[in-house]
């Protein structure tokens, strides 16, 4: 458990009751504008994957997440509050930063980790006002995700969804991939 963790776990809690949903089958959209351990607990306690293409990253790096209810397009979105992962123990940087680099004795590791528990802990204690600010949200959820069919690249020979594919010069080549000719070069 880490203080990331357990926001996403509080954001997740939240989110399900402010939208009045249950998790279930792409009822549920997600989108998180971070790539930290706080998705790990909205696709566990949501039910949100990108498989099931109703977890959507933004990478804004912002601890915010915009939850969806699919039927009627009911939605919140969470921003997590400055102070939410509580005041910093004195000293803790600097056994976080040793711990991390692999430098950190069994000593550190240890107080590492009950640090780490500790403001866990404080986390799921403390009050929802004290860790999101809410806001409305005025736009439809996603749609749903839709199969594409793949087609291989003529250049590197990997499959792509056809809709991130180019064709050029009869050429099926990936949209971020390779050069794609101009319209005045092709003539």
């Amino acid at each position: 458990m880490c203080p990331g963790l357990a926001i996403g776990v509080r954001a997740a809690r939240y989110g399900l009751r402010e939208i009045g949903a249950h998790a279930q089958d792409e009822e549920i959209v997600a989108l998180v504008e971070t790539d930290m351990c706080a998705v790990d607990a909205i696709q566990s306690l949501m039910g949100c994957t990108f498989g099931k293409g109703n977890l959507i990253h933004k990478d804004y790096g912002k601890s915010a997440f915009t939850f969806y209810r699919r039927s009627d397009g009911n939605g919140v979105r969470l921003v997590t509050l400055p102070d939410a992962f509580v005041p910093r123990d004195p000293g803790a940087e600097e056994v976080g930063k040793r711990v991390r680099s692999g430098q950190g004795s069994p000593e550190d590791r240890e107080r590492f980790w009950e640090i780490q528990a500790r403001r866990s802990d404080e986390i799921l204690a403390r009050a929802e006002d004290g860790l999101f600010r809410t806001e409305p949200v005025a736009t439809r959820p996603p749609q749903p995700a839709r199969i594409h069919r793949s087609l291989e690249c003529e250049e590197c020979h990997e499959s792509t969804m056809e809709t991130r594919t180019r064709l050029g010069r009869g050429v099926v080549r990936q949209g971020l991939r390779g050069r794609i000719p101009s319209p005045l070069e092709r003539q």
